[in-house]
């Protein structure tokens, strides 16, 4: 028999076990019938990103805020049971590097996959090339890796949008905002989770105030929290003090001799700011 033929052989009695044959012209290997990972449809229609989207939706609201001085990000923690022990660390706001962090809404568990990417890519970055990663090529990687979930089959989108708060020598503050797809855009204010429409209108109006131009009618960084403790009383539900404290995570990123400072909020800090804000709105009310 020659080597044609016990090909051949090998390959007609093989595609009764494997359903299919691959010729190679050095090679005859089988195809399985069942299908791959890559192989594997989506949902139908395939809406999967536009499912993310609406988890995030309903997730807890995040603020994010640029200031003259500083980023201030400032999230709503969901409280689901007081059985459960409190979390030794935040768990909306991550320090992705030394000059960038970010706010996280949606699943927790996705974010912390991403997460992990960035500051691996972080890291990689400071080792090659003995400085540290501009922030867009930081938020660029993040959101090249979640795109690629959106295009293969057996893998779904993951679940968390994220605002990116970042500083460098260059470009200065920067905010950004992701959604699963892996788009993303830079901001001045922004609010991803739940009712963000509602909060989204309020930066509108009173993000930029004042005369002069744009750096000039940016608010400093108390403006900041103030304005973002406002969004986050317009998107929660009405709340006391006592309670918005419990519920509301402010975090700020400034730069002190040459050096960026991640600080969250204590609560005697963020109580401080949320009732400097009502002893405001108190005379807008009365009047």
């Amino acid at each position: 028999m020659t080597t044609d033929e016990r090909v051949a052989s090998s390959s007609s009695s093989s595609s009764s076990l494997y359903g299919s044959i691959v010729d190679v012209p050095w090679l005859a290997f089988a195809v399985p019938p069942v299908a791959c990972s890559s192989c594997i449809p989506p949902t139908p229609g395939g809406r999967q990103v536009e499912y993310a989207i609406e988890a995030i939706n309903n997730a807890g609201t995040c603020v994010g805020i640029l200031a003259s001085d500083g980023i201030v990000m400032a999230s709503e923690r969901r409280i689901t049971s007081g059985l459960l022990a409190p979390a030794k660390t935040s768990e909306k706001t991550y320090q992705l590097c030394s000059h960038a962090a970010c706010n996280v809404a949606g699943l927790t568990a996705d974010a912390n996959i991403l997460i992990d990417q960035a500051r691996l890519r972080a890291g990689r970055y400071l080792y090659q090339y003995q400085e540290a990663i501009p922030v867009e090529q930081l938020v660029e990687y993040v959101c090249n890796y979640k795109q690629f979930y959106t295009q293969r089959g057996g893998l779904r989108p993951f679940g968390v949008s994220f605002l990116f708060a970042g500083y460098d020598e260059e470009h200065g503050f920067q905010l950004y905002q992701s959604d699963p797809s892996g788009n993303y855009s830079g901001w001045k204010a922004t609010v991803i989770g739940s009712n963000n429409q509602a909060g989204k209108s309020l930066l509108k109006s009173d993000y930029i105030a004042g005369e002069g131009t744009d750096d000039e009618r940016i608010p400093n960084l108390q403006e900041a929290l103030k304005l973002a403790v406002k969004v986050l009383n317009r998107t929660m539900d009405g709340t006391t003090t006592a309670a918005a404290v419990e519920k509301m995570e402010l975090f700020t990123l400034t730069v002190e001799d040459g050096k960026c400072v991640h600080h969250i909020l204590k609560k005697e800090e963020a109580q401080q700011v949320i009732e400097s804000v009502e002893a405001e709105a108190a005379p807008a009310g009365d009047a």
